[in-house]
């Protein structure tokens, strides 16, 4: 089952170009202020509104932290992270472990796999230390 390249309007190939210039994962809020900086003006409830559609084509990934804010990427960068439940510090991981995983034949016909996320929730050093002292 081959996927033909969804179309994308001009303001998600803003976004996506944004997305592209960072080398990280970037909040709606700081896409927001990155156009506008750019004098590409846009609404934030438009920024949010165009990155689901990006998300929902499988041209944008989202990573939702535990301070509630979601942070995006296009699908091409495959990141990982851990993330302190307390204090919300993320560290990035190398590699990707999961492209070692294949799914079963099962879920495969009858899905067309966009992307994945993996996401690892504990607690940092300071956190754990300030917890058990």
């Amino acid at each position: 089952m081959s996927r033909s390249k969804p179309e994308i309007t001009k303001r998600q190939a803003q976004l996506l170009h944004e997305l592209n210039k960072c080398a990280d994962e970037l909040s709606g809020q700081e896409l927001y202020r990155s156009l506008h900086a750019a004098e590409l003006s846009m609404g934030l409830t438009t920024v949010y509104r165009n990155l689901q559609v990006l998300v929902k084509q499988g041209l944008v990934r989202s990573r939702h932290l535990p301070t509630g804010e979601v942070l995006y990427a296009p699908v091409e960068r495959d990141i990982h992270h851990l993330t302190c439940v307390s204090c919300g510090e993320t560290t990035r991981l190398e590699g990707c472990p999961v492209k070692t995983l294949n799914p079963p034949k099962k879920i495969s016909d009858k899905f067309e796999l966009l992307f994945h996320t993996l996401e690892y929730f504990g607690l940092c050093q300071v956190c754990s230390k300030s917890i058990n002292a």
